[in-house]
C-alpha cells in the first residue's frame, strides 16, 4: 500500500511542477517584492494547510519576512505586503471571503489550492496568481472503489517549497 501510495503522490507531484511552472515563478516575483521592499509575507491556511505556516515560520529554513495573517494584521497590512492564502479547494468560503478582503484593500496575493467543478468566483478567479494542486481525490483505491488518502498538506507544502525556493533565488540575486 505504501509503495503505492508513494508512486502515486510522486505523480501528484510533477503534475504540480510541470503544469503549474509559471505559476511558480510568477508567485515568487510577486511574493519577493515584499521582502525585498519594506513588507512581510503573511500566510493564512486553513485546517491542514496550517502545515504551510508551521513550516514558514518554524521550520529549520524560515521563508524569509514571513508571518501569520490575524484578523489584527489584516487591518494593519499596507501595499508593500504581500499574501500567500491555502487551502483544501479553491472554493473554501473562509479563504474566499478573505481573498476578497484583500483585492478590496489591493493587497497583492498568492493562493494554492485545488480547482474542483465549483470554484467558480473561487480562490482561482481573486488571486494575482493561483497554484492548482490538482488534487481532486484520495490517491488509492479501496475494495469498494471508493478512494482514501488525500494528501492536500502534503501537495501544499511541495507548492511552498517550489515558491520558496524561487523566491530565495530573487532575493540572492539581489543580495536582499
Amino acid at each position: 500500500m505504501l509503495k503505492m501510495f508513494t508512486t502515486q503522490l510522486t505523480g501528484v507531484f510533477k503534475k504540480i511542477a510541470d503544469q503549474e511552472e509559471f505559476s511558480f515563478e510568477d508567485g515568487a516575483r510577486l511574493l519577493a517584492q515584499a521582502p525585498a521592499g519594506d513588507g512581510s509575507i503573511y500566510l493564512f491556511g486553513t485546517n491542514e494547510m496550517k502545515a504551510v505556516e508551521f513550516e514558514a515560520l518554524h521550520g529549520a529554513e524560515p521563508l524569509k519576512s514571513a508571518k501569520i495573517l490575524t484578523e489584527e494584521a489584516l487591518s494593519e497590512l499596507s501595499i508593500a505586503d504581500r499574501v500567500l492564502l491555502l487551502s483544501r479547494t479553491a472554493a473554501d468560503e473562509e479563504v474566499v471571503n478573505l481573498a476578497a478582503r484583500l483585492q478590496e484593500r489591493g493587497i497583492p496575493f498568492v493562493a494554492v489550492s485545488t480547482v474542483m467543478n465549483e470554484s467558480a468566483g473561487g480562490l482561482n478567479e481573486l488571486a494575482d496568481v493561483h497554484i492548482d494542486l490538482r488534487l481532486t481525490k484520495g490517491l488509492l483505491p479501496d475494495e469498494l472503489g471508493n478512494r482514501f488518502g488525500y494528501p492536500t498538506s502534503m501537495a501544499a507544502l511541495y507548492a511552498y517549497y517550489g515558491l520558496k525556493f524561487n523566491i530565495d533565488e530573487i532575493l540572492a540575486e539581489y543580495e536582499l
